[in-house]
């Protein structure tokens, strides 16, 4: 019976592998056969009872006001056919839209062009949802940021590096900025290198009554050209933009404050700094919050600037031995009581409550875990809500908890990936979830967590699965030479037989406070499944450096990126090769951008280990990359030059054994071209063989067209010859 048993369970395991369908890149990259569906563009209303999304309906695309209890459609606001109608646009479409604070007008953005990596220009329209009026914003230039004044009375943005606003009775415009000037001098929206690594784009804000602006100016002046040739053309052309290098100078940021009434400006003197990472409006239409840095990063202190008389208070300072990362979780609450923000001082990411003047300090949340992002603040219950990996390294949890401290209640599920969002009043919110294995499912939750209804299940991708039968991602921890202790998951082939040995594929990103390791079904998984059908253990492992385990783990690298995360993946590597499963002649390792820099590093310097490496965009010297990121990890290069040289792949592509491949799209804005260039011209001085290949006018996605099918085409051809 035993002997019968093994057959039949032999026999059925064989069969499914026999009969498992095998994943094509045109399946991931063409068919979209496992693309998972989300609930996209939802966004509550005021009432917290009701949101709106933009749906496509018979005769175009609509926006339509849902219940959250029930889900039924209650209205239609505004629809493709009524906006042409209003505009006398017969192309007019809905692509987006943006309601005014008491949500009687919308503004409707069209022909719409990306520009960074947040940055858009666009031209708008303006709907009176009550008259069922329109009409378009400005004519000429296209515009950014279009926002309406919280009373609906007028409309601000910015137009050719100036800060415009519109009446909406009458139509008139007042220009408030008039120096505004291309790769000069930028009013109201954010300069290359505070889009990038402070993650913002729209750099003005309306004080809670409407009656006075706050912004931002950048003096661009001093400030570097970079010329980026766009070959698009005859004769090809250079792309000229402001981008500060290691140890360059910046742009000189002011912030400003415009009072529509008297139409006059103030230039804020809130002493010495270097950055300025954000500035937010308190409860007090008057009191305005302005975050600011040494060039060093390593000091943050937020100001309070009265509007009306100009004086400044510091009501909160911090200082790290490192650096001190920047988020958008400052909150004031109880009309200006106090305010909520996070920090590590404790070791690990925390919430912490203050007085308004900086008093009282309180640790909210405490433990050898770290809160991920403050989600939000629920004034009548005096609730806070936040994510988090308590439960293990890899988990994104959501959680609430009381202003006045406790143990933190959970929301979401114990294991895998949880997001929420949040109605307006915290009555609802829509938790986003799904683990390494299983598409995601989003449902509709109450304040404490409670199910009321399903919103998208990925039933039929789930279903479309079974016919694979993918092995699962397992999750598992391994010791280094040192004692450190690293997590890491491995997909195995489905036929995975113990005793046979297997290459392996290493995906790496390993930057500061990134982690790879996360239990949810990435944006590659199934070109790695796909791997593990063609016969790859494939790998991956977050080192020294990454997130989720506290200051200490993560800044270790200060100062010199790339070293102990490189020693970390070379680890690695030989723990693997020391798997009775994995053939330590084929170890690959392949990354994207910082990936692509451990990628390069990990084939020079581990060249012992690693047979082949693909390095997509990488950074290949950290003197050519910008200044807030490189400097906040690793000083000035004019203080720290052993750090930039010993760690920058040029300088040891002397070492190379193995097979590479070298990826870079030519307008990518992000890491420049140049440091393709100057690997490729480091390799032929070190006389090695290597294949290169350029994706013209592609930024630092390499997408669009066919370009992302190609891209993968190349790497999967490129592995499966030469590992």
């Amino acid at each position: 019976m035993i002997l019968k048993n093994i057959f039949t369970a032999a026999l059925v395991a064989l069969t499914l592998s026999l009969s498992a369908q095998d994943i094509t890149l045109e399946d991931i990259w063409k068919k979209g056969t496992f693309k998972q569906r989300s609930v996209y563009g939802l966004s509550s209303m005021n009432d917290g009872i009701h949101y709106t999304t933009l749906d496509r309906g018979e005769e175009g695309n609509e926006i339509n006001k849902y219940s959250y209890a029930t889900g039924e459609k209650l209205a239609t606001i505004l629809s493709d056919q009524e906006l042409q109608e209003l505009t006398d646009a017969t192309d007019a479409t809905i692509n987006g839209y943006r309601f005014s604070t008491h949500e009687r007008f919308a503004l409707i953005p069209f022909d719409q062009e990306s520009i960074y990596r947040h940055s858009t220009e666009e031209h708008y329209y303006i709907v009176d949802l009550k008259e069922r009026k329109a009409r378009q914003l400005a004519s000429g230039e296209k515009q950014r940021h279009a926002t309406l004044s919280p009373d609906g009375k007028s409309i601000a943005y910015v137009q050719e590096n100036n800060i415009y606003i519109q009446d909406y009775a009458t139509g008139s415009t007042t220009q408030i900025t008039k120096d505004g000037e291309h790769n000069k001098i930028i009013n109201g929206f954010a300069d290359w290198v505070y889009e990038e690594e402070f993650a913002f784009d729209q750099a003005f804000f309306w004080s809670p009554d409407g009656k006075k602006i706050a912004y931002y100016r950048f003096d661009e002046t001093d400030v570097k050209e970079f010329h980026m040739p766009v070959f698009d053309a005859l004769y090809p052309e250079d792309y000229t933009f402001k981008y500060p290098k290691a140890g360059e100078d910046n742009s000189k940021v002011t912030i400003h404050v415009y009072d529509v009434s008297s139409a006059s400006t103030n230039v804020l003197d809130i002493g010495d700094y270097e950055y300025i990472p954000r500035i937010k409006w308190t409860q007090d239409a008057n009191l305005l919050a302005v975050m600011k840095m040494p060039r060093l990063q390593n000091v943050l202190e937020i100001d309070l600037v009265n509007t009306s008389d100009f004086s400044r208070k510091m009501v909160y300072k911090e200082a790290s031995d490192t650096y001190i990362e920047i988020s958008d979780d400052l909150t004031f609450y109880g009309n200006n009581a106090g305010f909520i923000w996070r920090s590590e001082k404790d070791g690990f990411f925390h919430l912490y409550s203050y007085d308004i003047d900086g008093g009282n300090g309180k640790q909210i949340t405490n433990g050898d875990w770290e809160v991920k992002q403050f989600i939000g603040f629920d004034p009548q219950t005096e609730t806070l809500y936040f994510s988090a990996s308590k439960t293990a390294v890899y988990n994104t949890e959501i959680y609430s908890v009381s202003l006045k401290g406790g143990e933190p209640q959970l929301l979401s599920p114990k294991n895998g990936t949880s997001r929420a969002s949040f109605s307006a009043g915290y009555q609802y919110f829509i938790l986003y979830h799904g683990d390494a294995n299983t598409p995601q499912t989003v449902t509709l939750k109450n304040a404490s967590g409670k199910d009321i209804r399903t919103l998208e299940d990925n039933a039929e991708l789930k279903e479309t699965l079974k016919g694979y039968n993918l092995p699962s991602q397992e999750f598992f921890e391994m010791t280094t030479s040192e004692g450190v202790k690293l997590n890491g998951w491995m997909i195995k082939p489905n036929d995975f037989d113990k005793k046979k040995k297997y290459p392996v594929l290493m995906y790496v990103y390993g930057g500061p406070g990134s982690q790879t390791v996360s239990n949810a079904m990435g944006g590659n998984s199934f070109w790695y499944h796909m791997m593990a059908q063609k016969g790859y253990i494939i790998v991956s492992i977050d080192n020294r450096g990454t997130g989720a385990r506290g200051k200490d783990f993560r800044t270790l690298t200060y100062r010199q990126l790339g070293k102990y995360e490189t020693m970390d993946q070379i680890e690695a590597a030989k723990w693997l090769a020391s798997q009775s499963y994995v053939d330590g002649s084929r170890i690959g390792i392949w990354g994207w951008s910082y990936g692509g820099y451990m990628s390069s590093l990990c084939l020079f310097k581990g060249a012992e280990q690693f047979k082949t490496a693909v390095a997509v965009a990488p950074v290949s010297n950290w003197r050519y990359y910008d200044n807030i990121y490189t400097e906040r990890y690793m000083g000035l290069p004019q203080d720290n030059a052993d750090g930039y040289d010993q760690n920058s792949p040029i300088n040891h592509t002397d070492k190379m054994k193995g097979n590479y491949l070298l990826i870079h799209g030519t307008a990518d804005d992000n890491v420049h071209f140049q440091n393709a260039v100057e690997m490729v011209d480091a390799l032929i001085e070190s006389d090695k063989q290597f294949d290169f290949y350029i994706y013209p006018d592609r930024n630092h996605g390499i997408y669009g067209g066919n370009a992302r099918y190609h891209l993968f085409t190349k790497i999967t051809n490129f592995l499966t010859e030469n590992l």
